[in-house]
């Protein structure tokens, strides 16, 4: 039983309810049409009887509406047919419904009825219901003798105006009377009516239509009933109420109008002076953001902003006056952020008056704006962040200079990381206003409060920097094709040139905030800083980081937009960026512009001037082309480099020049170069165009922007320096040496100058006092001047010893350097030595500038020449150099014959040169009698000098010595003769070799080795060609052993000219009618086995063989070869006069040590030609002890096996010597080492007969002239 009812018991229910929703006593009459076929099963036949009867209860009725209700928003269309059926029903149904709502006083129920009505009114849209259900409610409000009961009918009208929008209209114009009641609602004591009224008004004043008809009742009755109203709402339906319609109203200027001037008549009333009673709307909103309902707040705040928008000039003041901004800035604290965002686009309209900031305002509110703008930007509200910027940015443009807005560095370096935060937002917009603020930011009033911040500045500047870098290297998407593509290209684009020129105006700011702080001591730099710290805060360290950022961020970032677009108001503020830099850093403007001007800003500013600043267009443009040009060709001018630097009047005469014709040059590069080359009258004006164009053309070669072509330029100044002739008029210095110059680089190896222009330029150069005010080093000015014999002859000399003395190229190394192998050479030196290949007889000018230039400048020529002969074997100019240097020499003889040394400093290296120059000359050549001439004069040069000068004698005797030993034999004698000749010579050269062993006094070691090999080389001459003596020169020779016995340091070459000069001696048994060998002091008298030697004694011999070994022990090649020759000259002299003392001394056990000392130097070690001569000197006096016969077999085995054609021509020589030596002595006895001294003589035959480069006999050791030959013997 309980199973079944409680399987009844949903059924049973669902009975029930159908059951209440029916009319059971009029539900059998009815049609069943009228029954829902969905659920719930309404019957709306039953609903229209049921609603209106008044036995029903409240409840009843109010359940059965909402369910209509509900059917109303499932099933619209199904009741929608049922109901459309007769239009009377509708109407019925609709009268019904509005008798309901007006007579029931349950609140609940009244709400179901309004929302019935509002449904069924804009589902049916049928235009005779709604006329009838807007009769009915003006009849109410006219029937009506309370408004606390209009307050049903005025809820519905709100909402049903709201529903149906185009009401408002019809209630406007045609129940315009109902007003009147509405005006009665506004002043009833009870805010639920007025807020009905209020929400009714909002929605009337919603259409343009209605709110231009119900002007007039606005303005005369409406407009102090609402601003009472609003005042004194107390609940918050009548203040959103108020304030919706109040925003409704402030879409109209002239709403706003009626508004504001009843504001401004309340405040006057408060000052005594306008009517009383008075509401005023900046108060009564302010009252409103006191509040603490956040809705209210914002409303309020929208409010503000829709009365700013329409005019801020003229209704901000209110606004202000009424200290609403104090209270919008306490706001921006508030965790709301739409009452954030409606704060600041409040703000942003009071600060478009200049009494927000005279007020001080911005300084109460900055703190907030910061901080605000710091929590913003930790939001997800990219909006709030765009408009916070906005905000910042606003205030910092605005501000005025006089009043300071940041009144603490702490608040200031807040303000700086908040823009720094913004700058690096990944919103391109929020990041756009943040450069744009950060721009503001940089101003010295706001930068002004001690100390001054820079690490924080720099830091800022380094954001936005890096932010533009950012976006500037992002690819434009490529995704669309076609035109949209190359849309959305221009448009990116676009985009970042913006942001581009706003960084760039940044970055301007903040070089203009660097110079105005030049100014000002206090900010130099930060007085709180620790001595000992790093001076990072410093405007030093501030302005050389702009320069370093411009360098590295902004002319890149320039010069990659330039290449897709070029904006004149970006470039115009770039180069006022580069040319405030110049003042910035002062001491690294010369610096920088040069590099600038190596990077071909010349070119691009003039470029820019063509395209943009033709006629009086973008005349600002053309302002900041001409400064930063005139700035950047000062900065030139003053650093030009290799040549003569320009005076201040100079530089202030150019200055002039450029500022006056710089604004007036618009033209492209043709057509410049077509205004230079005019060959009509030129006017001063237009001069005064042509210097500046020539002075630019200049300084972009200088720095090798060549951005016109170099054949239409050398045409061009051609015409303009004929053209100055042709006028009578002599250009200025700079012009004439920019103008020869130009000529000299651009002229082409096949384009000559025409006379004409030739003759100019010497008429041009003849007028000025020194060649220097023109000159520029470069190789092809030189080149220039030298390639035109009228300049040639007139100005090489000179031209030559500028070149010279600037010239920093240092040739010493190449002057030392062997030839084989020889290092690339200078571009310039490799441009003179074609020069002098091509016209030798310059050689002749340079001749004469080492003679009569500065020491500095005549040593770099000689150097120079040096390398020139010597890299330049094949041009035969020795004798054209001898000749002219035999005039010169007979000169100074006859000028300074007593006294050379002071004749000239440059003289030795006159001398020095001629030495090489003969040094060059092929051995065997027959001496000319310019040759002759040379070895008179030098000779008698010499006479004339004293033994310290040795400056003079070193290159004198190298030439002397080098001519004696490079001729053909009967040359070699006649100059033996000329030479022996000279009786001061002699005595010079006696002087000389005393002072070899003199403690103090003694003249440099180089000098005496010459002085000694000349010694022997005329001993040896004059003994050999029987030549007369007019003067015998005497050496002591105990003196002499004891130098070869007691040799001084580092001195093996001073020793080996002794050894030659002993040898010498020997060979001529001391019986040289030119040399006396004398003792020193008293001597006893000779033992009778020391006269057979004399004038050596037993003594000397021996420890002069003492002083060879150790010589010999020394391993120096060449002092070895003298040594070894010199002992070949002993023993012979021995072996004359006393053969046992020969043989003693070559059999000395000493020598066999000294023999394995030497040969331990290595493999093969035997093979130097040195060893040889000396192992075949033992072999040849039967020194067996020394070397035995198996040594010698062992000798030969090891020559038969070594590979002969490695063997220097000496060695094999020497190999030769020893093998005949060998060989006539009869060693060795056996058959195998026969056979091999066979093959060793044949191979010898063989290796003579082919062909072999003789190695380069005569050499320059130290500083002096030797022949190998000479001393190896």
């Amino acid at each position: 039983m309980a199973v079944r009812e409680a399987a009844a018991g949903p059924s049973r229910a669902g009975r029930d309810e159908e059951a209440a929703l029916l009319f059971e006593r009029a539900h059998h009459r009815h049609d069943p049409r009228w029954l829902l076929p969905a659920p719930p099963r309404l019957c709306l036949a039953c609903v229209l009887e049921l609603l209106p009867e008044p036995g029903v209860s409240l409840v009843r009725k109010k359940h059965v509406l909402s369910c209509f209700r509900d059917v109303l928003v499932r099933h619209a269309s199904l009741v929608m047919q049922l109901v459309a059926q007769d239009q009377r029903v509708c109407v019925h149904f609709m009268s019904m419904l509005f008798g309901l709502l007006c007579n029931v006083d349950d609140g609940s129920m009244a709400e179901l009825c309004i929302e019935v009505l509002i449904q069924l009114t804009t589902q049916l849209k049928l235009e005779q219901t709604v006329r009838c259900l807007l009769d009915e409610c003006h009849k109410e409000l006219c029937n009506t003798p309370s408004m606390r009961g209009s307050l049903a009918t005025l809820t519905l009208l709100g909402k049903l105006v709201d529903a149906i929008p185009a009401l408002a209209d019809e209630l406007a114009v045609e129940h315009c009377d109902m007003t009147e009641h509405l005006l009665r609602g506004l002043v009833y004591p009870n805010e639920g009516v007025q807020a009905s009224v209020c929400y009714l008004y909002g929605k009337l004043y919603s259409s343009p239509r209605a709110a231009e008809v119900l002007s007039g009742h606005f303005r005369e009755k409406l407009c102090p009933l609402f601003l009472s109203t609003l005042d004194g709402a107390q609940t918050k339906e009548l203040q959103i109420n108020c304030l919706g319609l109040l925003r409704q109203l402030l879409k109209y200027d002239l709403f706003v109008s009626m508004i504001m001037n009843k504001s401004a008549l309340a405040e006057s009333s408060d000052g005594g002076e306008g009517p009383p009673g008075e509401t005023s709307l900046p108060l009564v909103l302010k009252k409103l953001l006191l509040s603490r309902d956040e809705i209210l707040q914002v409303a309020s705040a929208h409010c503000i902003t829709a009365v700013l928008v329409h005019s801020p000039a003229k209704h901000a003041p209110a606004f202000i006056h009424a200290d609403i901004p104090e209270f919008l800035f306490e706001h921006l604290s508030s965790s709301s952020e739409v009452l954030i965002w409606s704060s600041y686009n409040c703000l942003m309209l009071l600060a478009e008056e200049p009494l927000f900031f005279s007020k001080c305002h911005t300084v109460y509110g900055i703190e907030s704006v910061v901080r605000s703008l710091q929590g913003s930007l930790r939001m997800n509200n990219t909006e709030l962040h765009k408009q916070g910027v906005l905000l910042f940015a606003e205030i910092l443009t605005r501000q005025p200079e006089e009043i300071k807005l940041f009144t603490s560095s702490a608040m200031c370096r807040d303000a700086g990381r908040a823009l720094q935060e913004a700058v690096s937002s990944p919103v391109l917009e929020v990041a756009t206003e943040a450069v744009k603020a950060a721009c503001a930011f940089l101003r010295k009033d706001h930068q002004s409060a001690p100390p001054v911040q820079y690490r924080e500045l720099r830091a800022l500047l380094e954001v936005v920097l890096n932010r533009c870098a950012d976006f500037s290297r992002t690819p434009p998407s490529r995704r669309s094709l076609g035109h949209a593509c190359s849309r959305d290209v221009e448009k990116a684009i676009l985009r970042r040139g913006k942001f581009l020129l706003s960084t760039l105006e940044g970055f301007r700011n903040a070089c203009r905030l660097a110079v105005e702080f030049q100014n000002d001591p206090s900010a130099q730099e930060n007085p709180f800083t620790a001595p000992s710290a790093e001076k990072e805060d410093t405007l030093e360290a501030f302005s050389e980081f702009l320069l370093s950022a411009c360098d590295s961020f902004c002319i890149p970032m320039v010069m990659r937009h330039l290449e897709q677009a070029t904006h004149p108001p970006l470039m115009e503020v770039f180069l006022s960026i580069l040319h405030s830099l110049f003042f910035i850093v002062p001491h690294m403007k010369e610096k920088f512009s040069k590099k600038l001007a190596a990077s071909s800003f010349i070119r691009l500013t003039l470029e820019l001037k063509a395209r943009f600043c033709s006629g009086l267009s973008h005349s600002a443009l053309n302002q900041v082309c001409s400064s930063f040009l005139c700035c950047l060709c000062i900065n030139l001018l003053s650093a030009l480099e290799k040549t003569e630097p320009l005076s201040q009047e100079e530089l202030s005469a150019v200055s002039e020049v450029l500022q006056h014709g710089l604004p007036q040059i618009s033209s492209r590069s043709p057509e410049s170069l077509a205004f230079l080359s005019d060959c009509q009258y030129v006017e001063g004006s237009a001069r005064q165009r042509q210097y500046c164009i020539l002075l630019l053309f200049y300084l972009a070669y200088l720095h090798e922007d060549r951005f016109v072509s170099e054949a239409d330029l050398f045409v061009a100044v051609q015409s303009f320096l004929l053209s100055l002739q042709d006028q009578g008029e002599h250009p200025p210095l700079l012009v004439f040496r920019a103008s020869i110059y130009l000529l000299a680089v651009c002229q082409d190896k096949d384009n000559a100058l025409d006379e004409a222009v030739v003759s100019a330029i010497r008429k041009f150069l003849e007028g000025i006092p020194d060649l220097h005010l023109i000159y520029t080093h470069h190789p092809l000015l030189l080149r220039f001047f030298l390639s035109y014999p009228e300049l040639m002859s007139r100005f090489g000399h000179r031209v030559l010893e500028l070149w010279f003395s600037w010239e920093d190229s240092s040739c010493e190394e190449l002057d030392d350097s062997p030839s084989a192998g020889q290092p690339t050479l200078p571009a310039s030196l490799a441009a003179l030595f074609h020069i002098l290949r091509s016209s030798p007889s310059i050689l002749l000018i340079l001749l004469d500038l080492i003679y009569s230039s500065p020491v500095d400048v005549a040593r770099k020529v000689l150097i120079v020449l040096r390398t020139f002969l010597r890299r330049n074997e094949d041009v035969q100019v020795g004798g054209l150099i001898r000749g002219h240097f035999l005039l010169i020499l007979q000169h100074l003889l006859v000028e300074h014959g007593a006294s050379p040394s002071e004749a000239s400093g440059n003289l030795p290296l006159l001398l020095s040169l001629l030495s090489l120059v003969q040094l060059r000359n092929e051995s065997g050549q027959e001496l000319d009698s310019v040759a002759m001439k040379l070895l008179h004069q030098v000779s008698k040069l010499c006479g004339e000098c004293s033994p310290t000068d040795t400056d003079i004698l070193q290159p004198s005797f190298n030439f002397l010595y080098w001519s004696l030993h490079q001729t053909t034999p009967g040359s070699q004698r006649r100059a033996a003769a000329v030479l022996l000749s000279s009786t001061s010579l002699i005595e010079l050269l006696e002087k000389m070799l005393a002072l070899t062993w003199a403690e103090e006094g003694s003249p440099r070691t180089t000098v005496l080795c010459s002085a000694w090999l000349l010694t022997a080389s005329f001993s040896a001459q004059q003994h050999s060609g029987s030549l007369q003596v007019h003067q015998t020169l005497s050496v002591e020779l105990d003196q002499v052993l004891k130098a070869l016995s007691f040799p001084k340091k580092k001195a093996a070459l001073l020793s080996a000219a002794i050894l030659r000069f002993l040898r010498t001696a020997l060979q001529q048994s001391f019986s040289s009618a030119l040399v006396t060998l004398v003792p020193s002091g008293v001597r006893p008298s000779p033992a009778a086995e020391d006269t057979v030697l004399a004038p050596l004694g037993t003594s000397q011999v021996l420890s002069l063989v003492i002083g060879l070994q150790n010589l010999l022990v020394q391993k120096d090649p060449l002092l070895s070869h003298a040594c070894v020759g010199c002992l070949e000259a002993l023993l012979d002299y021995l072996h004359a006069r006393n053969p046992d003392m020969a043989l003693h001394v070559a059999s000395q056990p000493w020598n066999r040590f000294l023999l394995f000392t030497l040969l331990d130097a290595g493999e093969n070690s035997f093979l130097r030609p040195e060893i040889l001569r000396l192992m075949t000197l033992f072999v040849r006096f039967q020194s067996s002890s020394i070397l035995s016969h198996e040594e010698v077999g062992l000798v030969l085995q090891g020559a038969a096996l070594a590979d002969l054609s490695a063997l220097s021509n000496s060695t094999l020589q020497a190999l030769r010597g020893f093998l005949l030596q060998v060989q006539g002595m009869g060693l060795p006895a056996d058959c195998s080492v026969a056979q091999t001294l066979q093959a060793s003589l044949e191979g010898l035959s063989t290796r003579a007969a082919s062909t072999q480069p003789p190695l380069q006999d005569m050499l320059c050791l130290g500083g002096v002239a030797v022949s190998l030959s000479h001393i190896r013997g």
